[in-house]
């Protein structure tokens, strides 16, 4: 290993140390799904927050927990056996561009998911060996929005790698439920995904912070770029490289690199 990158593994790893610790989760989205313990609650309320992670964290936090509470803090069970009627808890429900009409929408794809799939895992998998995250990524927009009823303003808030986009959401998402290690952030409750092969989330923060450290060239905060940052962190860890999304987050929010 070069000097230069000597540095900055050196740097990755102590920021990793320290932003990967059950302190980081009272601030974060990922605090939503650790308020549960069953497999399906933690996936759907997991999911639920990261379609509404951009903004302020305070405000992301506050949707988020309207949402849970609005499903009376069973996610699983309000999705399997949401009737019409029930749907009409969310009337009002505003959080930036995501309303009422998406979070039904949401809804009523989640138990299509958990119906004719298994479970949102089933739907995000691909076994492409080239592109298993980008390729599971477009099954799983295909999914969620195949609905007859699936409303054309709901698309926008699913990602679209094709046309694209580096879908932080969708990578945050994926990185919660398949990393595991023994610091207790990430969930690692998906079997079927190996976290070698997930692709960091990419929003304009972690792009800076990414940038000035010399691991991303390109301006532009997209999949491309999402990919080849990922691609420069194997370099660090090539059998979990997302990890160092802590220390590229905590560099931009905390250390305000």
């Amino acid at each position: 290993m070069e000097h230069r990158d000597a540095v900055l593994f050196e740097l990755l790893e102590a920021k990793y140390n320290q932003y990967n610790t059950p302190a980081f989760i009272e601030e974060d989205p990922i605090s939503i799904p650790h308020l549960f313990t069953r497999k399906e609650d933690i996936e759907i309320a997991g999911f639920l927050a990261a379609m509404i992670a951009w903004g302020r964290r305070s405000l992301i936090l506050n949707g988020a927990k309207k949402m849970m509470a609005t499903m009376d803090y069973a996610p699983y069970d309000f999705v399997s056996n949401v009737t019409a009627k029930e749907l009409e808890r969310w009337n009002g429900y505003v959080y930036r561009t995501f309303q009422e009409t998406d979070v039904k929408a949401m809804i009523l794809s989640i138990q299509r998911v958990y119906q004719d799939f298994g479970g949102l895992e089933y739907i995000f998998y691909s076994d492409n060996p080239e592109t298993p995250i980008y390729s599971g990524l477009i099954k799983a927009r295909n999914i969620l929005s195949g609905g007859s009823d699936f409303p054309k303003r709901t698309i926008k808030h699913l990602a679209n790698p094709e046309k694209g986009a580096s879908a932080k959401r969708f990578n945050m998402f994926l990185r919660w439920m398949v990393r595991k290690d023994s610091r207790g952030v990430d969930f690692g409750i998906w079997k079927k995904f190996s976290p070698a092969n997930l692709i960091c989330p990419l929003d304009v923060h972690t792009g800076n912070v990414a940038r000035k450290l010399g691991l991303l060239q390109s301006s532009q905060d997209n999949w491309k770029s999402a990919a080849a940052l990922t691609q420069r962190l194997r370099d660090f860890c090539p059998e979990d490289p997302v990890k160092y999304d802590f220390a590229l987050f905590g560099l931009g929010i905390y250390d305000k690199l």
